[in-house]
């Protein structure tokens, strides 16, 4: 283990001197997720180890820099992992990284988003004071959950040191099947098992199978698998890690990749490319070369929003573009934790 909380926060002291950017880098495993940040590199990999764990307690406290892989590997060793899945994209993938990106895998649909297992955490804000928020208790907050606002944040918020989970017991038996469908029919058949009482924890659509993961104990799958029926075909459990690292081939593209987020039950989007659906209908991914605005533009109008995920050009608009109270909203966070505007700049927004 390697506690380097006061180096970091020396560094940031004289990053505040100086004003100089600091851009934080973990294992760079997401490096291509948003936009491309500046300034001097804040290497945190070096604050790393396990620093509580309690696995009849289903908690778990670690430094930024920590393995993933660790995490991982010390919560399977008792039997317990990660709920929301998160992907790795890269042998580096350290916790901090696996936080502040925000990323869940094919579980989200069904036991939660990475926000939602943030127990607590501590950071360096941008006037370099180490703050803790949350803790190792379910029940310890109070009015607003700052701990949870670091999943996502892209590190503009602060820089992460601790960060306690919530975690969950590994399923007993999984089972993943197929059953062949045009896409309306997969919209409507994910939309009505997701309303049901099923011990699901995958449901994806690739334009012409759509695959389904239960887990749960082998009586309750096995009876759920009974009840859904259908022309099943085989689906191999590594289907959903390739999946989850984008290593499935429809991410093999020079094209641009879109992430976007609707109402599971939203009918298709009149979006030329490419799709691979996942969360149940919830999370579309869109392979196309259609201009940047117009898929804003349609995401917004389906009441969800869309991300430019992987592209060669990173230079405009990523992210949503943030309007009139919510972008005020996001802005005065930004301005509380990092008044000086040194953390990540331009990471998620331009002139941010």
């Amino acid at each position: 283990m390697s506690d380097q909380s006061g180096f970091l926060q020396q560094a940031v002291q004289q990053a505040i001197q100086s004003r100089t950017p600091l851009r934080i880098v973990g294992g760079n495993s997401k490096a291509f997720y948003g936009r491309i940040a500046s300034g001097q590199m804040l290497d945190v990999s070096g604050h790393h180890g396990i620093i509580n764990y309690h696995p009849s307690e289903l908690i778990i406290t670690a430094r930024a820099g920590t393995p993933l892989t660790v995490i991982e590997q010390t919560l399977a060793e008792h039997g317990q992992m990660l709920a929301f899945e998160p992907p790795h994209f890269g042998d580096t993938a350290t916790l901090g990284g696996t936080i502040a990106c925000g990323l869940s895998g094919p579980r989200r649909a069904f036991t939660g988003a990475v926000r939602d297992f943030v127990l607590g955490c501590k950071i360096i804000n941008g006037k370099a004071e180490v703050l803790s928020f949350g803790g190792e208790v379910m029940k310890n907050v109070a009015g607003f959950d700052v701990s949870r606002l670091m999943a996502g944040s892209m590190g503009t918020l602060g820089v992460l040191l601790d960060i306690s989970l919530k975690v969950l017991p590994l399923p007993v038996f999984e089972a993943s099947f197929g059953i062949e469908l045009t896409v309306t029919e997969a919209i409507k058949t994910m939309t009505a098992l997701s309303r049901q009482a099923l011990p699901l924890s995958g449901l994806s659509y690739d334009g012409k199978l759509l695959s389904v993961r239960l887990s749960g104990t082998e009586k309750t799958v096995q009876a759920a698998k009974a009840k859904i029926g259908g022309d099943q075909a085989s689906v191999e459990a590594s289907f959903w890690r390739n999946l989850n690292e984008q290593q499935h081939e429809f991410f093999q593209t020079q094209q641009n990749i879109w992430r976007i987020a609707v109402p599971p039950a939203t009918d298709e989007l009149e979006l030329a490319g490419d799709w691979l659906y996942d969360w149940g209908g919830s999370l579309r991914w869109l392979r196309s070369d259609e201009p940047t605005q117009r898929v804003f533009t349609v995401a917004e109008q389906a009441d969800g929003h869309a991300l430019l995920f992987r592209s060669e050009d990173r230079s405009g608009d990523v992210f949503q573009p943030l309007t009139g109270k919510l972008q005020h909203l996001h802005r005065n966070l930004k301005l509380a934790f990092d008044p000086h505007g040194l953390f990540n700049p331009n990471r998620r927004y331009q002139d941010w």
